[in-house]
């Protein structure tokens, strides 16, 4: 293609890339503890990180990243001394969050409303080269967090009791875990905008797990089709001029939307073949390690 020339469609594509392959792995986690909405509460308060960069003149990734940080060790803190229930601290999370974050952008020198809407939507082809920098090295983190710690998060995730009583540091991983969803939801602003970051996490796996019963073999292939999701987001998007981060959503949507018809499909054919009743899935499917 043509724009793929240009190097900011270059830095757009590998921005896509790092987070297509990083929120399906933090993603897997959120899905298995019922916490998918999570990245909407986080990236509401990102963008008052978002605010506080523009009206300091920092780098918006950047503080963005350590105000969602913060934000999301506090929920987790709270929630884990259960002053308050996990669906009240998320809300409080989502209005302060969203609160902070228009108010401080409308006190900062850029102020418009373009710029508001980039951060919310996502705006792939104004990265600059810091900024892919910093996607990158936050990414790659991500994704090394995610592998190495992988037993003892799949355990915390499944059973946070069994994983104390074995011995496991239940408050730090869970502290881990929060810590690093606040990178990904940070960094994924650029790709699919804060509004929609959670789809990126929650939608490839959730199409993995039509197919995959599997712990690793979902993860690896929720990967898979958030990395498929996110190049045909950018190549798609150059074409037909639409935001990036909307196409990639749609893609991952359309996959999981393929995948469940098409399982649910063969696996009527196969129950009509050997004469079998309709089969009645459980509502919660554990993944297995």
């Amino acid at each position: 293609m043509d724009l793929f020339a240009y190097n900011f469609m270059i830095r757009a594509l590998i921005g896509a890339l790092v987070i297509g392959l990083a929120a399906p792995a933090l993603g897997i986690y959120l899905v298995q503890r019922r916490l998918s909405l999570i990245g909407d509460g986080i990236g509401h308060v990102a963008l008052t990180g978002v605010g506080v960069g523009l009206l300091l003149h920092h780098s918006p990734v950047i503080s963005a990243v350590l105000v969602s940080a913060a934000g999301a060790v506090g929920i987790e803190l709270i929630r884990q001394r259960g002053r308050t229930s996990g669906d009240l601290a998320l809300a409080l999370l989502f209005y302060g969050g969203i609160a902070g974050g228009v108010v401080l952008v409308g006190l900062s020198d850029d102020s418009s409303n373009a710029n508001l809407m980039q951060y919310l939507f996502g705006s792939l082809i104004t990265t600059s080269p810091q900024d892919l920098v910093v996607i990158i090295g936050l990414g790659v983190a991500v994704l090394l967090t995610m592998t190495l710690f992988r037993p003892a998060l799949f355990a915390i995730s499944n059973d946070e009791e069994y994983a104390r009583v074995s011995g496991l540091p239940v408050r730090t991983l869970n502290l881990l875990m929060a810590v690093t969803t606040a990178v990904t939801v940070t960094i994924a602003m650029r790709t699919v905008g804060l509004l929609l970051v959670s789809a990126l996490m929650v939608v490839p796996v959730a199409a993995a797990q039509q197919v995959t019963r599997g712990f690793r073999s979902t993860m690896a292939l929720a990967m898979a089709i958030g990395l498929g999701a996110a190049a045909g987001g950018v190549a798609v998007s150059a074409e037909i001029d639409t935001a990036p981060g909307a196409t990639t959503v749609i893609l991952a949507l359309v996959v999981f939307v393929a995948l469940a018809v098409g399982v649910g499909t063969v696996r009527a054919l196969r129950r009509r073949a050997a004469g079998q009743p309709r089969e009645v899935e459980p509502p919660d499917v554990v993944l297995q390690s």
